[in-house]
């Protein structure tokens, strides 16, 4: 079961995450078969599934995301027993490991904002053994560039910098500067 769940996510080069209605709507013509659900609350995330299940897609709810749900085991259990969700997504490792003993897949959530967000991973992913893990930001100079271009501010990028092909990318995005806790990269 599990492997099928990893083989859907090699044959998917995309992964519709709908964050409301509209995008509910436009997955169901998506060639998509994994549905990342990241939005509603306790009174209508089981009909969001049950949508989404109508598809012929795989439902992946995001507990973090979903109003009225605590961030306790309880919050699976009610995903398992209220919902016909496959699965879950989140950035709390003690929900996956509950996920797991009810035989829900799993995606664990990293944000990777600086260097001890980085550090962190290697820890969390051990203990909670989730089935994917999901990295966000995926492409930061793109997203850099599009921010520096539609704002004035002055925008500063940190976390994660090592090395200065790092730097001249950042910068090449629009970055005014770089922050960084590496003073390996400050002397660059």
């Amino acid at each position: 079961m599990k492997s099928q769940f990893r083989e859907m996510i090699e044959n998917c080069p995309i992964i519709c995450a709908i964050k409301d209605e509209n995008g509910l709507q436009q997955c169901k013509d998506n060639d998509s078969e994994i549905v990342f659900i990241l939005y509603g609350d306790i009174c209508n995330i089981a009909d969001i599934v049950k949508t989404v299940k109508s598809y012929g897609k795989l439902a992946m709810v995001h507990l973090d995301l979903i109003a009225g749900l605590s961030p306790k085991e309880v919050a699976v259990d009610f995903i398992r027993k209220y919902t016909q969700a496959d699965g879950i997504i989140t950035t709390k490792p003690a929900l996956i490991k509950r996920a797991k003993e009810l035989s829900l897949y799993t995606v664990l959530r990293f944000f990777v904002i600086d260097s001890m967000a980085f550090s962190n991973i290697e820890r969390q992913l051990s203990a909670a053994r989730p089935d994917l893990i999901e990295i966000l930001p995926a492409l930061m100079p793109k997203v850099l560039s599009r921010i520096c271009k539609m704002t004035n501010i002055p925008v500063i990028a940190g976390g994660l910098v090592s090395e200065k092909e790092d730097i001249m990318e950042l910068l090449d995005a629009g970055v005014a500067c770089i922050s960084s806790t590496n003073p390996a990269v400050w002397d660059l």
